[in-house]
């Protein structure tokens, strides 16, 4: 006998309640009978059952209609007088399977979903921000749109795809611990290559303030010299800083000359150990994160052509994407919101809409709230 598909399973449920509904119907006309007709039915119907008794027929396998009507037609009389088809312990073993699944309906629970909107835009983030995860597009909700909601809620309508791991912490709990102390004094800076079309390696050099993960600065160059270098470093720290420390590893062109140009801006230079990235955790992380959500996607055609799209990305990282160390915030932010972030729930603001910037020809796109025109 072939196996029931799930798609046959609805289908089954309905005749066995439009089943269940006309036995129910016919106790209900039954009540309207006399006893005694009612009586001789029953002894009718018990001859006829003491016939197949005699020949001693073995009853077939009932089917779910039938054990659900003797359940609940057990339960107006004294039905152990009366069973004959099945033993005493089978009815009591269906009558518990069906009070366990009466009672598995009724416990159901759990809180309550988010509204359809809510949840339509939760899935239109991730469809249009294939690199972020659901810490980001809860931060996002919460930050741009007053919609707060937790990682875990956005991860149970998230996609049935495998989910993006966190960033590694770093393993020197002592460094981060100066790192913290001296966040907003703290510049960090580093390269990274890409590859064009053509295969020529370019040189990316980033420099970050640590205390607001703001890029200062960002510029490539197919030949990273130390007067190169130095000239950077002099376009991304102003004449008018509060900066003590520039962490730099010991790649060649941060050479003595480069150093001694920094130290010139009254900064004192911080050399990682060798084979050690943890000890500049953040900038590398800076540096994942380009490649990540930028440099994986597209293929820069030159030099030009990459200057130009991690300057659009340096715009979106500065300006419109949520960092969860900053509670989560914008390193600089683009002034008051529209609206009230506190006490509203899971609901927009009244005569508003939300508008959304992409970034990247649709890589990425940033939300926000504006007014509906009267």
């Amino acid at each position: 006998m072939p196996r029931k598909t799930w798609q046959s399973a609805p289908i089954h449920l309905a005749v066995t309640l439009f089943g269940v509904g006309s036995e129910l119907l016919h106790f209900l006309l039954s009540l309207l009978r006399a006893r005694a007709a009612l009586s001789a039915e029953n002894l009718f119907l018990r001859k006829q059952l003491a016939f197949y008794q005699e020949r001693q027929v073995e009853p077939r396998r009932l089917d779910k209609l039938t054990r659900i009507c003797l359940v609940l037609w057990s339960r107006l009389f004294n039905w152990r007088e009366a069973l004959v088809v099945v033993k005493p312990a089978t009815l009591i073993r269906w009558h518990r399977r069906a009070f366990q699944l009466f009672w598995r309906w009724k416990s159901r629970g759990g809180r309550p979903r988010l509204p359809k909107n809510i949840r339509q835009l939760i899935a239109e983030m991730v469809r249009e921000n294939p690199t972020w995860g659901q810490v980001q597009v809860s931060e996002e909700l919460a930050l741009k749109l007053g919609i707060y909601v937790s990682p875990r809620t956005v991860r149970a309508y998230w996609p049935r795809e495998p989910l993006r791991s966190g960033p590694r912490e770093a393993n020197s709990q002592h460094w981060k611990t100066f790192i913290r102390n001296h966040a907003r004094s703290v510049l960090a800076c580093d390269f990274f290559v890409a590859v064009s079309v053509r295969f020529q390696l370019l040189y990316v050099l980033v420099v970050m303030e640590i205390g607001t993960r703001r890029i200062l600065h960002c510029n490539v160059t197919a030949h990273p010299t130390a007067v190169w270098t130095g000239q950077q470093l002099r376009e991304a720290i102003p004449s008018d800083h509060i900066y003590r420390f520039l962490i730099h590893d010991r790649d060649n062109a941060f050479c003595g000359e480069v150093d001694a140009q920094v130290s010139a801006f009254g900064l004192r230079v911080l050399r990682t150990p060798v084979h050690a990235p943890q000890a500049n955790a953040y900038c590398e992380r800076l540096i994942g994160t380009f490649r990540r959500e930028c440099l994986d996607y597209v293929i820069p055609l030159n030099e030009r052509h990459l200057r130009g799209i991690l300057r659009e990305f340096m715009d979106h990282y500065n300006r419109g994407r949520p960092h969860s160390a900053l509670g989560p915030g914008i390193p600089e932010p683009a002034g008051t919101p529209l609206f009230a972030p506190k006490g509203r729930g899971h609901s927009l603001p009244p005569d508003t809409r939300i508008y959304k910037k992409s970034v990247l020809g649709g890589l990425h796109h940033e939300y926000g709230l504006e007014r509906i025109a009267a």
